[in-house]
Formats: structure tokens, C-alpha cells, sequence
């Protein structure tokens, strides 16, 4: 029961400090493949340039000459191979120089296992220019658990360069993957230093609440309002594990993020991880495995979603009147099994709910609440798949 009333606390936070309106989730397109000319190896852990110009990654993450690289567009899937990010790349193996990662103002971000475990801060940074990366030095601060076996794993930096979403994973040398994961966000103290924020395990709370699964490859969108990572069921890899991308969202920069929701799924063979988007947030990149290699895939933002052409992550709920001294009218769509309901109070008490409704339009009797604001919960199948503040007059 208290774990349920602090889920329904979370999500109250959640809108109300959006002020009421509902999330919304990203729709993109169909893959595309990504063409870099020149490239006889895997690509991985794509990252693209504030300005679009310049698409970085690393060859095969094995740990042994893992090591950045940079590709000049051409256009939105053909880039063409330029070479090594100079001054990132340990000159001999064994070796790991991965994830790239860039602010607006060139800041440059990469993991790297140079020096360790005698120095255990693996996240390094320098200033990237012209094909090289210069005034290098490690990333300190606390959001770094400096516990032998726990690396820095993944890492996403804010176009504006002042937070940084880390994930942190511990490998204890026996699988490659890691057994555990911690995401969190840190806030730049200055160049060479991050330290967690107050509220960082809150704001990711519906993320990191279901520790079933193994959590990395954190990229936030330019306005900071979308979330995107991937996942997978922890102690369970076989030829069926799914690896996800998903996403969360939320209205404004410091709300708490929503529910996750889904985007792609496939199996290990077929692995996709590691997504990245344009400043504009048109275009998502990342890479999937092929029986020989992996590569560096794309899709283009669906902008033209409208009630017509839902899929089954944009279930819209309306509400009227709202606020209301009286009865309010429920009206849906685009669910295929009807829905359930629950009315949630500002202390995370449950006053009213529905079970099975399957009529698109649906009366509800508020005469038994008090005044104040209130949450309605809308589930399907057990999924909580939208909530709306209700304002009771």
C-alpha cells in the first residue's frame, strides 16, 4: 500500500507541476540505413553535432581498440569517414575510447578505461575543433561512485552543456554486460566538474523505480523535455532478450519526467541501442547489429500525427468541463479493450474509480468530492497510459 500511495504522490507531482496538461509521446518513421563512405567497420554509440554536420561514433565496443571516430554530412543518412577524433584515442591496445558526446560551445565527453583502476573517474572531457580534441582532462564529481568495478558507462550531455545525464554500471568481470545500472543527473560546477542534483533520482523516479532492468545510453533532447534510453531485462540474456529504446517526456525542464512509453524493440540478435537526435528533433539515430556488424541506423520524426493515424502509444482523453462544479463527461479514443479509471486526491488517495469502460463517451458522478484538484488516472490493461489534473469547483 505505501508503495502504491508514493506511485500516486509521484505522479501527482508529475502534472501538477505541468500544470495539467497531458504528455505526449514521439512518433518516428520507419528505419533507414546510414551510408558513411569509407567505412569498413562497425560504427557504434552515434552522437550529431549541434550544427548537424558532423556524426561521431566508435568502432566495435570490445574493449580491445575501441576507439572515436567523426563522419562529415552529406546528407541526413550519407555521411562520409574523416578519420579518428585525434587526441581521444590511446595509441595502443588494449584499449577503451567510446560514447561520444558534445555540447553546443564544443565541450567534448567520451568514456575511456586509460589509467584505471588506478585513477577510477573514467569520464574524461576536452574541447573539440577541426577534427581533434584538445585541453584534455578527467570529469570529477560526485555522480561518480569511485567503487572499483562501477565505471561510467553512458553519458548525455544538455545542449546547453550544464547537465549531465550519467549512467553508471558495475561490471564484475565475469559477463561482459554489467550486472547493475544507476541512472542520475549531475549539474557543471565548471569544466572538469559534475555533481548530482538534489532532486535527480525524483525527476527519473519513473524510470529507475523498476529495477528489473539494465538502464544505459541516456541522450536528452535539445529543450530538455525528452528523455531517450535503452533497456533490457537484467540477468536475462538469451538469443529472446528485447533490447528497447525508450522514451520519457515532460512539459517543462524541471518537471519530473512521465511514464516510460516504448518507441522500438528488438531481439539480441537484431540489437539496437544508443539513441541520439538532431537539434531539431526531427531525425533519431542509432545503431542495430547485423549478423556481421553493426551500423548506424535512422528515422525521421512523424509530424504529422493527427487523431487519424494514432498508434498505440497516443491514446488521447478529454475531460469536460474542466474545471467543473458538477458531472464531468470522459470522451477517448484509439483504445482497442475500453480503459479503466481512478481519481486520485492531492494526498494520493484514490476517492473514485471505474473498472471496464468500452463507451467512448462516459458520465462520472463528482457530486462526493470536495473542491480541489485532482488527478484521473486512465489505464489499459493495467498500463497507466495518460492522466489528466481535474480542477472539482
Amino acid at each position: 500500500m505505501k508503495t502504491q500511495l508514493s506511485q500516486l504522490l509521484l505522479i501527482l507531482l508529475l502534472f501538477i507541476t505541468a500544470e495539467g496538461k497531458t504528455q505526449v509521446y514521439p512518433v518516428f518513421g520507419p528505419e533507414i540505413n546510414v551510408t558513411i563512405n569509407g567505412l569498413t567497420f562497425d560504427a557504434m554509440e552515434p552522437f550529431l553535432s549541434a550544427d548537424g554536420t558532423v556524426l561521431f561514433f566508435n568502432n566495435l565496443n570490445d574493449g580491445v581498440n575501441t576507439r572515436l571516430y567523426f563522419a562529415t554530412k552529406v546528407d541526413d543518412s550519407t555521411f562520409n569517414l574523416a578519420g579518428e577524433v585525434n587526441g581521444t584515442n590511446r595509441p595502443t591496445p588494449p584499449h577503451l575510447d567510446a560514447v561520444p558526446d558534445m555540447d553546443l560551445f564544443g565541450a567534448f565527453y567520451w568514456t575511456s578505461d586509460r589509467g584505471y583502476p588506478a585513477d577510477l573517474y573514467n569520464l574524461h572531457h576536452g574541447t573539440f575543433s577541426a577534427g581533434s580534441v584538445t585541453n584534455i582532462g578527467r570529469v570529477r564529481g560526485d555522480f561518480n561512485k569511485n567503487i572499483q568495478g562501477w565505471l561510467v558507462m553512458d553519458h548525455g550531455i544538455s545542449l546547453d552543456g550544464q547537465f549531465l545525464y550519467y549512467n553508471n554500471a558495475r561490471f564484475d568481470g565475469i559477463t561482459p554486460s554489467p550486472r547493475e545500472t544507476e541512472l542520475g543527473i549531475a549539474q557543471k560546477v565548471n569544466d572538469s566538474v559534475f555533481n548530482k542534483i538534489l532532486n535527480s533520482d525524483n525527476i527519473l523516479q519513473t524510470i529507475i523505480s523498476d529495477t528489473n532492468y539494465i538502464y544505459y545510453a541516456p541522450c536528452v533532447s535539445s529543450d530538455n523535455l525528452e528523455l531517450y534510453y535503452t533497456r533490457y531485462l537484467k540477468d536475462s540474456i538469451t538469443t529472446s532478450t528485447l533490447f528497447e529504446i525508450c522514451v520519457v517526456v515532460r512539459n517543462t525542464s524541471t518537471d519530473v519526467y512521465s511514464v516510460p512509453s516504448v518507441l522500438f524493440s528488438e531481439p539480441i540478435g537484431d540489437l539496437i541501442e544508443a539513441p541520439t537526435l538532431t537539434t531539431d528533433k526531427k531525425i533519431m539515430y542509432y545503431h542495430r547489429k547485423i549478423p556481421t556488424t553493426h551500423r548506424i541506423v535512422m528515422r525521421y520524426r512523424d509530424t504529422t500525427l493527427n487523431v487519424e493515424n494514432l498508434t498505440k502509444n497516443e491514446v488521447f482523453f478529454t475531460v469536460y468541463p474542466n474545471p467543473s462544479s458538477n458531472d464531468i463527461t470522459i470522451e477517448y479514443s484509439n483504445l482497442s479493450d475500453g480503459y479503466s479509471y481512478t481519481i486520485v486526491n492531492a494526498l494520493g488517495e484514490i476517492v473514485l474509480e471505474e473498472q471496464k469502460i468500452s463507451s467512448e463517451k462516459h458520465e462520472v458522478n463528482t457530486s462526493n468530492l470536495n473542491s480541489g484538484t485532482y488527478l484521473i488516472q486512465f489505464h489499459e490493461n493495467n498500463r497507466l497510459v495518460e492522466t489528466i489534473q481535474f480542477v472539482k469547483k
